[in-house]
C-alpha cells in the first residue's frame, strides 16, 4: 500500500474545509462593492492553508471583475526592507499597467520604488505625504473596479508596513477597497510587535478577524482523498489525522514522504527534512543554498551564490521544482512552496556551512545590488553578514542600513538597526575606527531616532545609558543637552516631571560661556521648566532672550520669547502677552525659522483660543501646520498645532472638518502623553455624536490618569471627560467618583481655562445625583478660579444655573454662551433652559428654546443632544422640529392624575382605589404615560414630571 501510495501521491488544488471561511471573504468583498471600507486579517498556525484560502478567493474575485494586488513581507524582520509588502503590490501593478498609473506622480513613490527615480535629498518629502500618495492610488484604482489588496505574512512585516496598513484601515478607510493580510499565529510570541497592532486594528469599524482552524478527522479524509485521487482507508486517516494534527500542509507532506505509517519524528523539521532526503546530493545543495537567500530568490543570485556551472543548476532546480518543494512564480523568480521547508533547510545548515552561505550571499549582493531588488541590498547585505557572524562587517552593514532607512523615513528599522550597531559595538574591538564616531555619539542619535519612531522608552534608556558614560567635565553641553532631553522625555511619558534634569541643566547652562548653543538649551529648558516651576521657567527664558541679543542669535531668541510670551499669558492678561508672541512670530518667518514659527504660531492660536477668537485661533494654527511640516517637527509641534486648529474648529461648529483634522494628526503617531490633546478630542466628539469607537478612545485617554505624572492642564481635561462620560452612560458611581476627584484636584481653582470646564461638569454631575455634599462643594470650589474671558463668564454661569434651577439662571447662561460663540455648549444651555422654562410652566418659550437646541444638534451631528431635544418636546406635546406652540396635550386629563399618584410613590392597586378604577387600567395607564414620556420606569417617570411641571395644575 505505501509503494502505491508513494507513486500516486500528487498535490491538490481542491480547497478542503473551508467554505465558512471562503464565505466571509465573499461577504467582505459584497460590502466593499457596496463602498464600504474593509478589511480581513487571516491568521493561522504555518501550514494551516491561509495562502492557498486566499489564493482560491482571489482567483474568483479576479473573475468577477475585481482588481487583485498581491505583496509579501521579508523575513529579514523589523530591521528588514520597509514597506516590502506594498512594494510588492505596486510593482505587480507597474508590470500590469505601466508607471502610467501614477499619473505623472512618480516621485510620490520614489521611497517605495528606487527605481523610479532617485529622491530628492533632503526635500520636504514626509512620511505621511507618502501615505496620502499611496492611499490616494489604491482609492483611485478603486473608483472603476473593487481593489482586492493582499499582504501576505505580516508576522515579518517591518514598523513602517504596519504603520501604512494602520493609516488605511484607520485613517484612509477607502471605499471600494478591501485589504486582506495574513499572518501565523504561532509566530506572535508574547513580544512580537504584531500582537499589540492586531489588537488596536480590532477596535476599528470594518475590520475583521478569520482565524483559521486545522481541519477535523473528516477534512482530514476528504484531503486526502484529493491527493491520493481514491477513497483512503479508515485505518490511513485515523494515523495521518493524528499525526498530522489537520494541519493541511502537514498532511499533504506526510502523505507523499510515502511514509504515513513509519515513526515520523514529532519534529517539525525532520518531518519536513524527510522529503529533502529524497532528493539527489546535487539538489539538496541547491536546496540549501537557496533556504539561505530567502524565501523568494532569483535565478541569477543563486548561480551567482551557488558557483555551479549553469547546466547543473538548472537540473538540480528541475528536481526541486517536480519535487514541488520550490515554485516558479509569475515574475520569473522562486519561491520555496511553504516556508515551513526554507526554514527547515535553513536551520539543518551545519554551523561553517551556514556562515559560509551568508557570507558568499553578502559578497554577492555587495558586488551586484542589482541581483535583489531596488533598494532591498543595504538591508540584504546587513542581514547576511550578522547571520555569518562576521561581527566587523555586520557592524558597517547595519550602520549603512540604518543611514538607507532613514532616508526612506522608516524610524522604526532605522531605530532597530542602529540597536542592532550598538549590540555588536562590544564585540567589535577596532568598532570606532570602523564606523568613524564614537560609542556615546551612536548612543546619543540612537536615542533621537528613537524618538523620531516613537519608542519613547527606548530613547528613555539610551539617553540614560549616554548621560551615565559622559565625562560632566570636559563635554558639560552635551550634558545640557542629554538631560534636557531627558526632561523631555520624562514629562512625556508621564514618569515624572523632569524638574530635576531641567534643574541641573540650568546650573550647568548658567556656568557656561554664551554661545548659541547654550543660549538655545536655555530657551529649551526654559520651556520644559514652564510646566513644573513657572518663576524659574520666567527667570530662564529672559537669561536665553538676553543671551541670545548679545549674540544676535535670533533663532534662540526666538524660542525664548515665544516662551516667555507664553508665560507672561498666565500671569497678566492675554491681550498683554499675545503682542510679545507675535513679534516673535514675525521674527521667525522673517528669518525663515520655521521650527520656531511653527512653535510661536502654537502658543499664539492657544491665547487667541483662550480669549474667545475662535476663528483667527483656527487660522493661526493652520498657518503653522506645513511650517512644521517642513521643519520635521510634525508628530510633535504639528500635533499641536492640528489639536489646536480642531478644537477652534469644534468651538465654531465646523465638527467634520476638526474630525478630518484629527485623523490627519492621529496618523502621525504622536509618542507619549503627546497624544493627549488629540485623543482628548476625539474621544469627546465620538461620545457627544454618539458614535461607535467612543469607549475604546476613552479608555485609552483614561489610562493616562494612572501615569506618575501629568501637566495639570492634561489632568484637568482628562477628568472633565471621565465625568461626561459617566454622565453619558449613567454609571452612578462613576459620576460621584469622577465628580470628586475633579473638584479635589489641586489646580482646579487655580486653572481657569481648564477647572472651570471641570467644575461645570461636577455641577452636572451633582445635580443628577441630587447629593447635597457635593454640589456644596462645586459652589465652593465655583468661588474661586478667574473670570477673565467670554468663555470663563459663559461656565460661571452655567454652573449658577445648573445648581439653581432658575429659568432667569439659565437665560443668563444662555446670553453668555452666545456671546462666547462656542455652539455645543449653546445648544445644551438651551436645552436646560427649556427644562427650567417647562417646569416653571412657560410651555411656550420651553418650545422655542428646544427648537434653537435641536436644530444646533442636528447641524452638529450630536446626536444624543438631538435624542435629548426630541425626548423632551415629545414629553411636552411639542414639536422640535417646527416654530414651538402647544400641541395637544401628551398626557390625557386621566393619565395627569394617574402620573401625580404615582410620584406621591401610590402601587397600581392604590391608584386603583383612588380613581375607582380597575387594578388592570391603572396599570395600563402607567405603562402609557412611561412610553410617552420615553422613560425606564415609574421613578424616572415622577422625576420628569417634578422637572418639567406636568403635575402643575393646567389652565
Amino acid at each position: 500500500m505505501l509503494d502505491l501510495m508513494t507513486a500516486s501521491v500528487r498535490s491538490t488544488d481542491a480547497l478542503v474545509g473551508r467554505e465558512a471561511d471562503l464565505a466571509q471573504l465573499r461577504d467582505a468583498l459584497k460590502r466593499t462593492r457596496s463602498a464600504e471600507p474593509s478589511a480581513v486579517l487571516v491568521g493561522g498556525e504555518a501550514g494551516v492553508g491561509k495562502t492557498r484560502l486566499i489564493e482560491e478567493f482571489v482567483r474568483a474575485a479576479a473573475a468577477d471583475g475585481a482588481q487583485v494586488l498581491t505583496g509579501h513581507s521579508l523575513e529579514l524582520g523589523e530591521e528588514g526592507l520597509p514597506y516590502a509588502p506594498f512594494a510588492g503590490a505596486l510593482r505587480e501593478l507597474i508590470q500590469r499597467d505601466g508607471t502610467g498609473v501614477f499619473q505623472g506622480r512618480d516621485d510620490d513613490f520614489v521611497r517605495l520604488l528606487p527605481e523610479l527615480g532617485p529622491p530628492e535629498s533632503g526635500g520636504d518629502t514626509r512620511r505621511g505625504h507618502l501615505f496620502e500618495a499611496v492611499a490616494a492610488l489604491f482609492g483611485r484604482l478603486a473608483e472603476a473596479q473593487p481593489l482586492v489588496l493582499v499582504l501576505e505574512d505580516l508576522h515579518w512585516a517591518d514598523r513602517s508596513t504596519r504603520d501604512l496598513i494602520g493609516f488605511l484601515m484607520r485613517a484612509a478607510r477607502l471605499p471600494g477597497v478591501l485589504l486582506i493580510g495574513t499572518y501565523r499565529t504561532d509566530e506572535l510570541h508574547r513580544g512580537h510587535p504584531l500582537r499589540p497592532f492586531l489588537a488596536e486594528l480590532d477596535r476599528v469599524r470594518g475590520v475583521q478577524r478569520l482565524e483559521l482552524d486545522r481541519l477535523d478527522r473528516e477534512g482530514t479524509a476528504q484531503m486526502l482523498a484529493q491527493l491520493l485521487g481514491a477513497e483512503p482507508e479508515p485505518g490511513l486517516v485515523d494515523t495521518l489525522n493524528e499525526r498530522a494534527q489537520g494541519n493541511p500542509f502537514f498532511i499533504e507532506q506526510i502523505a507523499a514522504s510515502g511514509d504515513q505509517c513509519g515513526d515520523i519524528s514529532d519534529n517539525l523539521r525532520d518531518l519536513l527534512l524527510s522529503r529533502v532526503d529524497q532528493l539527489s546530493e546535487a539538489a539538496q545543495r541547491v536546496l540549501r543554498v537557496a533556504a539561505v537567500g530567502g524565501t523568494r530568490f532569483g535565478h541569477r543570485l543563486l548561480a551567482e551564490v551557488a558557483g555551479v556551472p549553469e547546466p547543473e543548476l538548472e537540473s538540480a532546480l528541475r528536481v526541486v521544482v517536480a519535487a514541488q518543494l520550490i515554485v516558479v512564480d509569475p515574475s520569473g523568480e522562486y519561491e520555496f512552496r511553504h516556508a515551513l521547508v526554507r526554514e527547515a533547510v535553513h536551520d539543518d545548515l551545519l554551523p561553517g556551512e551556514h556562515a559560509r552561505l551568508h557570507a558568499r550571499y553578502a559578497e554577492v549582493i555587495a558586488g551586484d545590488p542589482g541581483l535583489v531588488s531596488v533598494g532591498r541590498a543595504p538591508a540584504e547585505i546587513a542581514h547576511h553578514w550578522h547571520a555569518a557572524h562576521d561581527h566587523p562587517r555586520a557592524l558597517v552593514t547595519a550602520r549603512a542600513a540604518a543611514v538607507e532607512a532613514g532616508r526612506r523615513y522608516a524610524f522604526g528599522e532605522q531605530a532597530r538597526l542602529l540597536d542592532r550597531v550598538l549590540d555588536l559595538w562590544e564585540q567589535v574591538p577596532d568598532a570606532e575606527a570602523l564606523l568613524g564616531t564614537r560609542h556615546l555619539d551612536l548612543l546619543e542619535e540612537a536615542g533621537l531616532v528613537a524618538i523620531d519612531a516613537g519608542e519613547s522608552m527606548r530613547a528613555l534608556s539610551l539617553t540614560k545609558h549616554a548621560l551615565a558614560g559622559i565625562d560632566y567635565e570636559h563635554e558639560p553641553m552635551r550634558v545640557a543637552r542629554l538631560l534636557v532631553r531627558r526632561s523631555k522625555l520624562l514629562q512625556n511619558a508621564g514618569k515624572s516631571d523632569g524638574s530635576a534634569e531641567s534643574q541641573e541643566a540650568v546650573r550647568i547652562l548658567r556656568a557656561q560661556p554664551r554661545t548659541p548653543e547654550s543660549v538655545k538649551l536655555l530657551a529649551d529648558v526654559a520651556h520644559t521648566l514652564n510646566r513644573v516651576d513657572v518663576d524659574l521657567a520666567a527667570e530662564v527664558a529672559q537669561e536665553a532672550m538676553a543671551g541670545a541679543a548679545e549674540l544676535g542669535d535670533l533663532a534662540a531668541e526666538v524660542a525664548a520669547t515665544v516662551t516667555f510670551g507664553r508665560l507672561c499669558a498666565g500671569q497678566v492678561a492675554l491681550d498683554e502677552a499675545l503682542p510679545v508672541m507675535r513679534r516673535a512670530a514675525e521674527t521667525a518667518r522673517r528669518e525663515s525659522d520655521l521650527q520656531n514659527l511653527a512653535y510661536a504660531l502654537v502658543n499664539i492660536s492657544d491665547a487667541l483660543y483662550e480669549v474667545g477668537r475662535y476663528l483667527e485661533s483656527a487660522d493661526t494654527a493652520w498657518e503653522g501646520v506645513p511650517h512644521a511640516d517642513k521643519a520635521g517637527i510634525s508628530r510633535t509641534t504639528g500635533v499641536y498645532l492640528l489639536s489646536n486648529y480642531a478644537e477652534a474648529e469644534i468651538a465654531l461648529g465646523q465638527w467634520d472638518e476638526a474630525e478630518r483634522r484629527l485623523s490627519e494628526a492621529t496618523r502621525l503617531d504622536p509618542p507619549g502623553t503627546l497624544v493627549l490633546p488629540v485623543l482628548r478630542l476625539r474621544a469627546w466628539l465620538r461620545l457627544v455624536r454618539g458614535r461607535e469607537g467612543a469607549e475604546a478612545l476613552l479608555s485609552r485617554a483614561f489610562g493616562f490618569l494612572s501615569r506618575a505624572y501629568l501637566h495639570e492642564e492634561t489632568r484637568l481635561y482628562l477628568l472633565e471627560l471621565r465625568i461626561l462620560c459617566a454622565l453619558e452612560f449613567g454609571d452612578d458611581a462613576m459620576i460621584r467618583m469622577s465628580a470628586k476627584a475633579a473638584l479635589t484636584e489641586p489646580t482646579v481653582t487655580d486653572n481657569s481655562r481648564y477647572g472651570w470646564p471641570a467644575i461645570a461638569a461636577a455641577a452636572d454631575a451633582a445635580d443628577r445625583l441630587g447629593d447635597r455634599q457635593l454640589i456644596e462643594l462645586v459652589q465652593l470650589q465655583a468661588r474661586w478660579p478667574r473670570v477673565r474671558y467670554p468663555v470663563d463668564r459663559a461656565y460661571a454661569a452655567q454652573v449658577n444655573a445648573t445648581l439653581s434651577h432658575e429659568p432667569a439662571h439659565w437665560r443668563e447662561a444662555v446670553a453668555e454662551w452666545r456671546d462666547d460663540g462656542q455652539r455645543y455648549p449653546l445648544a445644551a444651555a438651551l436645552l436646560r433652559l427649556a427644562e427650567a422654562e417647562a417646569g416653571a410652566g412657560d410651555r411656550a418659550e420651553a418650545g422655542v428654546a428646544i427648537e434653537e437646541a435641536a436644530e444646533i444638534a442636528g447641524a452638529l451631528g450630536a446626536a444624543p443632544l438631538l435624542a435629548r431635544a426630541e425626548t423632551l418636546a415629545q414629553r411636552l406635546g411639542l414639536r422640535s422640529s417646527a416654530p414651538a406652540q402647544p400641541a395637544t396635550e401628551i398626557l390625557t386629563a386621566r393619565e395627569r392624575e394617574v402620573l401625580q399618584l404615582v410620584a406621591e410613590g401610590q402601587s397600581n392597586g392604590r391608584i386603583a382605589e383612588r380613581l375607582y378604577i380597575s387594578p388592570k387600567t391603572a396599570s395600563v395607564h402607567v405603562s402609557r404615560i412611561i412610553a410617552k414620556l420615553n422613560v425606564a420606569n415609574r421613578v424616572e417617570a415622577a422625576a420628569v414630571a417634578h422637572r418639567l411641571g406636568l403635575l402643575d395644575p393646567q389652565p
